[in-house]
């Protein structure tokens, strides 16, 4: 599932890393990170963010940018088949979400950002042909096929006002065989979810899921009118049950699943300059304290329509402004002590900022 990890050379905040959290499986991932660590990984270093300029002040914790691409080259002919993962990839990115952890790593919060937004995206040159191009309107999931990490990273910083601390990327295959050595992740629905194009089809209730099902659950997009926003839903409904898949399985008290679940994450690692052994490990055993009543997720709330490219969606700039700035401030999104709840299927124009035990099955 986690293809790259990405970071600052030498900043300050990279050489006093509080916390990261990899990939669709948030806790697990970093968890098994932390085991892969100390097995015999090929490392590549790379540097996404050296050639980035103009960025939002460092603030206080961590941010990551978690990016889900359409790549699926490396799943089987069979799998796309079954599955109905088959079509043409458009090279973009599926999933968007910020993560916060805060500097005292006891709070992550969670902002979706969705894939249609209108973005603007800022003038880059393309490494392979070396042709500039100037800064125009798009959508936000345009970013990563235009200009890769680093781009998408950049649109997005220019969106939000945060500096982006982490980068994560996720393709079919990962996600798949690391759900499959967690034992699959139990979901909940409290109505039947039918997708026509992923073939989705759950009845009420409560249902463990395997890799290629998973991959279906947090694809699905057709559900219903809520579109990419109950897609959204789903799959943080999923991190919050991978979650605890990885705990009441005890994943990595086995030296041999936890070694299998780090290789599906993260293969050939690709990690930044300065991300020691140490970080990593320190990192797996502080997310494994973390419950679900201190993770809050929410989307960032939508106006309406942006003409100015077709299908695109216009944030709710006021709204949206108030939760990037408690992002950089290090501020919780909403009180501890607040009860709300997702609408399913979710409203698009006033999105709840819940807790993820809210999002548990029970």
């Amino acid at each position: 599932m986690l293809t790259h990890l990405y970071s600052p050379t030498g900043s300050r905040r990279a050489r006093r890393l509080r916390l990261a959290i990899p990939g669709v499986l948030l806790i697990a991932a970093a968890a098994g990170m932390g085991n892969a660590a100390a097995l015999p990984v090929p490392i590549q270093r790379v540097d996404v963010f050296s050639d980035m300029k103009n960025r939002p002040d460092e603030g206080s914790g961590t941010n990551i940018l978690l990016m889900g691409t359409d790549g699926r080259d490396t799943i089987t002919r069979e799998e796309k088949r079954k599955f109905h993962a088959g079509g043409v990839a458009c090279d973009c990115t599926d999933t968007l979400m910020l993560v916060h952890v805060s500097e005292a790593r006891d709070r992550v919060s969670v902002v979706s950002l969705p894939r249609d937004s209108y973005a603007e995206i800022p003038a880059h040159r393309d490494e392979a042909t070396g042709q500039e191009f100037p800064a125009h309107p798009g959508k936000i999931n345009g970013a990563y096929a235009e200009g890769g990490p680093t781009l998408s990273a950049q649109t997005v910083e220019g969106m939000t006002g945060v500096r982006v601390d982490r980068y994560l990327q996720l393709d079919f295959r990962r996600f798949m065989d690391s759900v499959e050595t967690v034992g699959g992740v139990r979901v909940c629905t409290p109505r039947a979810l039918k997708d026509r194009t992923t073939k989705l089809d759950l009845a009420p209730g409560s249902h463990r899921l395997g890799g290629g099902r998973a991959l279906q659950y947090v694809r699905s997009r057709h559900v219903d009118t809520s579109a990419d926003f109950g897609r959204i839903q789903r799959q943080q409904r999923f991190l919050i049950g991978a979650m605890r898949s990885v705990r009441t399985e005890n994943v990595l008290a086995d030296p041999g699943r936890a070694a299998e679940l780090s290789r599906s994450l993260i293969g050939s690692a690709r990690v930044d300059r300065g991300f020691s052994t140490g970080q990593l490990l320190s990192l797996a055993s502080d997310l494994g304290k973390l419950p679900a009543s201190s993770m809050e997720f929410t989307t960032v709330p939508v106006s309406g329509f942006n003409m100015t490219v077709n299908g695109s969606l216009e944030w709710d700039r006021a709204k949206a402004d108030k939760v990037f700035a408690a992002l950089g401030e290090d501020r919780p999104l909403a009180p501890r002590d607040s009860k709300a709840r997702m609408s399913d299927p979710p409203r698009y124009n006033s999105p709840a900022t819940v807790r993820g035990d809210t999002l548990e099955c029970r």
